[in-house]
């Protein structure tokens, strides 16, 4: 039986959804840095029986009877996450995260304590203290910048340690371009007496591939997403050093605790399947060689920018992202750089730069990434080409201009329509399609 012949029978409303979402990948580009695309095995594995079991608790401690290879399935994740990465713990159940995050939070502070992380619109996620997330409202909230050139302003942040003295210090972002200053961070937080977490959602990829410095030396409690560079299921580990149990020897089963039963109920089994098959693919030398063609392709992809005269924050990348700034372009550019790319098959999406002009809702900037291309198999030249290409479709749009807000709604619609009309980015999308005929994704799955 076809994988999908259930679902078309069952339900052709959603069957059609998921099949117009498979060719619209086929015949793009998904550059959003925070995107891949996972095998056929970790998908198998979400969509198995295992998705019918509830097993709140841990495994060999469950509240449900007939776990017994749902333990299987969890222990399994757990020892490859240990493994993998080299720490004493990790926990597999995080559903996301943010919530990941918000564990630790409550794992390791109080609320009202002074927590600290990157500022957002610097390249910051909003769990690290954002004034609009949770995390901002119930802890005390400090952050940090980055410099004129990009790059984290240290000295700040050992500033702002000294005299505020937290309790946490995030390290992480989700829209950095250069390799994290763990070391240093590290060392800013034994001088404050603090906690350091380290959020490696968009790196960890890279650093079990060898192509970025790991924080488990420097940091107390490690973070991250599953989904990214590490291309598995979207889930979330939450793992402690061998330093943070030095600081706490009850770290681990206080994060246990609050992650079942403080924050969450029956964990997704099915998803920490699809996490364990991810990460024994992680664990194999051609992952080493995929997360080292990610790294040089974005370095490719940042040459033809720039050579194309595409400003980018800190002039390139050290991993797998990079954030291009068109504020001297227009303040709020990048909604129409990211809409006009999207008319070419070319999935960005827009984003704040350091100083950003503009707002988080109308940014400056887009942002970019190469782990869903490289896993189909692309290399350097064709990025040269699809730097072209952005290149190419940006130049086309670039007389649009932010308006105030009164007039927003109606110019914005006015050049969504114009865009559809466009004939250089119709040209641009063929050469797209063209590209992406040549490296087939999922050709083994059939609708």
């Amino acid at each position: 039986m076809n994988w999908f012949d259930a679902l078309r029978a069952e339900d052709p409303e959603i069957f059609g959804a998921i099949k117009n979402e498979l060719q619209r990948r086929r015949e793009g580009l998904e550059l959003i840095p925070s995107e891949n695309h996972v095998s056929v095995a970790v998908m198998q594995a979400m969509g198995s029986v295992l998705n019918d079991k509830y097993s709140e608790g841990y495994p060999g401690h469950r509240y449900y009877g007939g776990t017994k290879y749902i333990d299987d399935v969890e222990r399994t994740a757990i020892e490859r996450a240990k493994e993998l990465f080299g720490v004493p713990h990790a926990n597999v159940q995080g559903y996301s995260g943010s919530p990941a995050n918000l564990a630790v939070y409550f794992a390791v502070c109080n609320v009202g304590d002074v927590i600290m992380g990157q500022n957002l619109t610097d390249g910051g996620h909003l769990t690290h203290g954002w004034k609009t997330s949770i995390t901002g409202k119930i802890f005390k909230s400090v952050s940090y910048h980055t410099k004129p050139d990009g790059y984290i302003d240290i000295d700040e942040v050992r500033k702002l340690a000294e005299e505020n003295h937290p309790k946490l210090i995030w390290v992480g972002a989700t829209a950095y371009t250069r390799e994290f200053p763990f070391e240093e961070l590290g060392d800013i937080a034994d001088s404050a007496g603090a906690f350091l977490a380290a959020d490696i959602s968009h790196i960890a990829g890279l650093i079990v591939g060898g192509v970025h410095k790991s924080p488990v030396n420097y940091a107390h409690i490690i973070t991250s997403t599953t989904h990214k560079t590490l291309r598995g299921p979207r889930g979330a580990l939450i793992m402690v050093t061998e330093k943070g149990l030095k600081k706490d020897p009850e770290l681990d089963s206080k994060i246990d605790k609050v992650v079942f039963p403080g924050l969450q109920g029956g964990p997704h089994e099915h998803t920490i399947a699809g996490i364990a098959v991810a990460l024994l693919e992680d664990s194999k030398p051609e992952f080493k060689e995929y997360a080292a063609q990610v790294v040089k392709n974005a370095k490719a992809l940042a040459d033809e920018l720039n050579r194309r005269g595409i400003k980018l924050v800190t002039g390139g990348t050290d991993n797998h992202m990079l954030l291009a700034d068109f504020s001297s372009v227009s303040p709020g550019f990048g909604q129409f750089a990211e809409e006009a790319l999207d008319r070419a098959n070319i999935t960005v999406n827009k984003n704040t730069i350091p100083g950003e002009p503009s707002s988080p809702f109308y940014p400056s900037g887009i942002r970019l990434g190469t782990p869903s291309v490289t896993t189909r198999g692309m290399k350097e030249g064709e990025m040269k080409a699809i730097g072209g290409f952005i290149a190419e479709a940006v130049q086309e749009i670039k007389g649009y201009k932010l308006p105030g807000k009164a007039e927003r709604p109606a110019y914005i619609k006015k050049f969504r329509e114009e865009i559809l009309q466009n004939e250089k980015l119709e040209e641009v999308k063929n050469g797209v399609m063209q590209l992406c005929a040549r490296f087939p994704l999922y050709p083994e799955l059939s609708m």
